[in-house]
């Protein structure tokens, strides 16, 4: 009898831990889409369902693009900026991408797949875009300056394909497209379930560039919301169906104008009005607090569990809002031979290490040279430093905290 009931105890034992172990070890994947050009206040007037159930698991917040407005890293709000923003987690004057020629992007800045790929080669990609460019210039599939990064699975390209898609000038084409990608990215999902995927839909831009603020762009929003729903089921059937834990994350690249949201590109509070949703639910203070388009991919990193090189990872100017975080909003002001340093610090524990470069040679795939100026707790939210000793027209200083880092640059005209 006593023999029976151990036995029990251990098997008793054995099956928790079994439950333990299985629910500590399901799958990281994530999708992170991009839907073209809707403003903030534009998704706000639109009922999108889909979305809403996305975001009562997570999360939905106003965000930003545009950079530093009036700063050193004031960024267009043009679309593949905003693109190469999200994919580098850095602003314009990193990356390189000023518009949609995408004549030099600066590869040093290395996008989430090429971490992806570079740390995990035996995982999976995959690309679902109404706009090759993105992968082909943005990603930078097959060329040298990525080491001729491949990924796993793309679909797109069909904006060239003119026998299947003629293009008319409704731009109804655009719409036909977004449609066979979406439709391809959810049963590809739900089918192979790649480890780490972007989604770039591009029909609600259209309308607002033909139509503006009008009927036309806002039954174009609905459609995106109906076509996110599709996607949100795959998702849904592979974390009930699979031992797999997703990450979705939409946002948009730009706003819309003000006057009557036929373009965009300038610096209006409009145009740098964007949002995001996600399934996330471990979101911190700094979600609420408006992120910007560069906080997606040290959030896509973390989820992910990409291990970013310090050099690197110093460059990045995105902040998780999953997790915790030691410091956000860092910003430096030059006085004489002083910079001050303000920071708002959301986990106060522990201490930041305040480093300095006066030098960008990371800009041209070098090493720079960092000096540490001081050590202060986090929970200061502010450090003076003393740069007497390194006269320069350029500063560039990191805030090296428990839980991240944040860095600004000074730079005197």
């Amino acid at each position: 009898m006593k023999k029976n009931f151990l036995a029990l105890i251990f098997l008793a034992v054995s099956l928790i831990s079994s439950n333990v172990l299985f629910a500590q070890t399901k799958v990281k994947k994530t999708l992170f889409v991009i839907v073209d050009g809707i403003s903030s206040d534009s998704k706000e007037k639109i009922a999108t369902p889909n979305l809403d159930a996305i975001a009562k698991i997570g999360g939905y917040t106003r965000a930003y693009v545009g950079g530093g407005k009036d700063t050193y890293s004031q960024t267009p709000t043009i679309s593949a900026v905003g693109y190469n923003s999200l994919l580098t987690g850095t602003w314009v004057n990193k990356h390189n991408v000023w518009d949609n020629d995408i004549k030099d992007p600066n590869y040093n800045y290395w996008t989430l797949f090429r971490f992806f790929e570079s740390q995990y080669p035996q995982k999976k990609t995959a690309i679902f875009s109404t706009w090759l460019d993105n992968r082909t210039k943005l990603v930078g599939e097959g060329l040298p300056q990525t080491e001729k990064l491949r990924l796993d699975y793309s679909f797109d390209g069909f904006e060239l394909d003119t026998a299947h898609f003629p293009h008319d000038k409704t731009a109804q084409y655009i719409h036909n497209i977004d449609e066979k990608v979406v439709n391809e990215a959810a049963a590809y999902i739900q089918e192979q379930a790649p480890d780490m995927s972007w989604l770039y839909l591009e029909y609600t831009d259209d309308m607002g560039h033909r139509y503006g603020d009008s009927e036309q762009f806002h039954k174009a929003i609905q459609m995106m919301d109906d076509q996110m729903g599709r996607i949100w089921k795959a998702i849904s059937y592979r974390e009930k169906t699979f031992n797999e834990d997703w990450l979705m994350v939409l946002t948009t690249d730009h706003g819309r104008s003000p006057k009557d949201g036929k373009g965009h590109g300038g610096q209006s509070d409009r145009e740098r009005g964007t949002w995001i949703v996600t399934n996330a639910k471990n979101l911190n203070a700094s979600f609420k607090n408006t992120p910007g388009i560069v906080d997606i991919m040290p959030t896509v990193a973390r989820h992910m569990n990409m291990n970013i090189p310090k050099g690197q990872a110093f460059e990045i100017d995105g902040v998780p809002f999953t997790g915790k975080v030691s410091a956000t909003k860092l910003n430096a002001v030059k006085t004489g031979n002083k910079i001050a340093l303000t920071w708002q610090s959301v986990d106060k524990e522990g201490k930041a290490k305040i480093w300095l470069s006066i030098k960008n040679n990371f800009k041209t795939g070098s090493q720079d040279l960092y000096y540490l100026m001081d050590e202060v707790e986090v929970a200061n939210e502010k450090a003076e430093i003393d740069i007497s000793k390194y006269p320069s027209g350029f500063y560039k200083i990191v805030l090296e905290a428990k839980y991240n880092n944040a860095n600004y640059w000074v730079v005197e005209k």
